[in-house]
């Protein structure tokens, strides 16, 4: 009996170890996997974040797809969808495709296009207000001035109050599209002072058209693609447009070759970026930051490349298609700038939102105008002493 006991105290004493490590075994997993036995079990998968959602908004310009003007549109569209890292994607469509061309903010604003890029003052039947918002007069304001007052001046913030209050339609602005200093334009004949004005059919719209007819032009308002068609009609006699580069893409220069320049009237313009409100609205914090940062960048980028191209496009409609570029005479544009200024200062004291975007205009001229003129250095000083023979106006 006592052999018998020892023997099966020793039975259990090996079971229980035997048990005991078969269960560590269990719960002790292999660092690695032996020949021919199975792949360990996946760790258990960790939630993903959601996948940004991807919009993609049709959007229309007021120009034609071969200018310049829309390829700043496609290149803001670009822009605007590296920025908002792929999540806000652009259809930027020319003039035409979807509504005529000074017809899209009006379609912007009912929705038929989520965006469009074009020109405030197009609007100017609308409301007279629509000319001194993104044209003139500036008082003394270049396009880094305008800017200032846009971003430092309450200029943007007048600029929603006139689309979502003045007039009622549903759409957020965001000047963008810098062309200028434009030209005073193309003519059949030599101008030498305001009377030579006076009768010719010519082709202007905005605050420049109530100039031009103050001193006795005929003015026609037409949208880019519709000028040298009207030209060759002979329906009018001469046009303005935007500047060398703008204007030798249209072909003025197979019509006429009389161009002259400064302009008075789009010393400074620059065309809009418009976003439908609700969508807007609708649009994250993130993809809302990129469209404002896109159209800040772009202002400027686009500007510096454009007087590239308007420079390199003068020198060629000079030397290769016999166009003659003259400065406007003093008296001429004196006599235009006195016309502004009396126009300006008459819709002023009868509209208070006119009086109010240029009582704000004056007063963010009246700092940094004053300050540019007594500080920075004269263009000209420099400028004359290396580059003065090589000035092209006659």
């Amino acid at each position: 009996m006592r052999k018998a006991g020892w023997y099966l105290l020793a039975v259990v004493v090996a079971a229980l170890v035997g048990a005991l490590l078969s269960a560590g075994c269990q719960r002790a997993q292999p660092t690695s996997t032996p020949p021919g036995a199975g792949a360990p079990a996946a760790p258990a998968a960790q939630p993903q974040a959601p996948a940004p959602q991807v919009r993609t908004l049709k959007m229309q310009s007021s120009w034609p797809a071969t200018l310049t003007l829309h390829e700043q549109a496609l290149w803001l569209a670009q822009e605007i969808e590296t920025l908002s890292q792929g999540t806000l994607k652009i259809e930027m469509l020319p003039a035409g495709a979807i509504v005529p061309a000074l017809d899209v903010a009006d379609a912007v604003s009912k929705g038929v296009i989520d965006g469009g890029h074009s020109w405030t003052p197009y609007l100017v039947g609308k409301h007279p207000a629509a000319t001194v918002l993104a044209q003139g007069t500036m008082f003394g304001m270049d396009f880094v001035d305008y800017f200032g007052w846009l971003w430092e001046g309450g200029g943007w913030e007048l600029m929603q109050e006139f689309y979502q209050q003045v007039l009622k339609m549903n759409v957020v602005d965001f000047p963008v599209l810098t062309a200028g200093p434009q030209a005073l334009g193309w003519f059949p004949k030599e101008i030498k002072n305001l009377d030579d004005l006076k009768g010719l059919k010519f082709r202007i719209p905005g605050l420049g058209a109530d100039v031009m007819k103050e001193a006795g032009v005929s003015v026609v308002t037409l949208a880019g693609g519709e000028i040298i068609p009207a030209l060759e009609r002979k329906v009018i006699d001469g046009a303005e447009w935007v500047g060398c580069v703008e204007d030798q893409r249209l072909g003025f220069h197979n019509i006429l070759k009389i161009h002259y320049s400064p302009g008075v009237h789009e010393v400074v313009t620059v065309g809009d970026l418009l976003i439908n409100k609700n969508v807007w609205d609708s649009l994250t914090p993130h993809q809302q930051e990129a469209i404002k940062i896109a159209t800040q960048h772009l202002y400027f980028r686009w500007w510096v490349r454009y007087h590239k191209q308007n420079a390199e496009a003068c020198q060629e409609l000079i030397s290769k298609y016999g166009v003659r570029i003259y400065r406007t005479p003093p008296e001429v544009f004196e006599g235009l700038v006195n016309i502004l200024d009396k126009i300006v200062e008459a819709r002023a004291a009868q509209d208070p939102f006119y009086r109010k975007v240029v009582e704000s205009q004056k007063r963010y001229a009246s700092i940094v105008v004053p300050y540019r003129l007594s500080y920075w250095q004269n263009y000209d000083l420099l400028g004359n002493h290396y580059w003065k023979d090589k000035v092209y106006l006659r």
